[in-house]
């Protein structure tokens, strides 16, 4: 249903929605669990994305947990709104407690391979491509630095 909204309409509702999810986690003190998602390609290439609201940064995908999922559904959901992309070998790296917005959050981090070639919907994603690990794109938001420290420990 939400195709048939103009693409520019559609980006003007998120960021005005991103707002309010930022003021009503806040004030609620709650914020939904998480997902985000490390795809990597056959060359060890890494997925990001850049959203149409909210800061103007590089993130990996992922997104809120909906009510009966389970984070690893919730993952391949997340990736395949956002890149079209599937994964394989999903596995979780690991699930860690942080603040989100001022309020309390979990956050499941996963890994996987990707073998389709990620296309942003010009709605909510605007630009989806793979990165060689030593050559990220800036701004990369510090939330994304922070899980691609936790990713990069999960090999060693």
């Amino acid at each position: 249903m939400l195709h048939l909204i103009p693409a520019p309409l559609h980006r003007l509702a998120l960021k005005i929605a991103y707002r309010i999810r930022e003021r009503t986690r806040r004030a609620s003190g709650k914020a939904r669990d998480g997902v985000t998602v490390v795809g990597r390609d056959f060359e060890g290439q890494i997925l990001l994305v850049r959203h149409s609201y909210g800061p103007q940064q590089w993130f990996f995908p992922g997104g809120g947990i909906a009510d009966g999922e389970t984070p690893d559904a919730a993952a391949r959901r997340e990736l395949l709104e956002e890149t079209g992309c599937e994964i394989d070998g999903l596995k979780l790296v690991g699930t860690f407690e942080e603040t989100l917005s001022g309020a309390p959050h979990t956050a499941h981090l996963f890994d996987g391979v990707i073998s389709d070639m990620p296309e942003a919907d010009g709605r909510e994603v605007i630009e989806a491509r793979f990165f060689p690990t030593h050559s990220l794109p800036e701004p990369l938001s510090p939330r994304t630095r922070e899980r691609l420290k936790l990713w990069q420990g999960r090999k060693s």
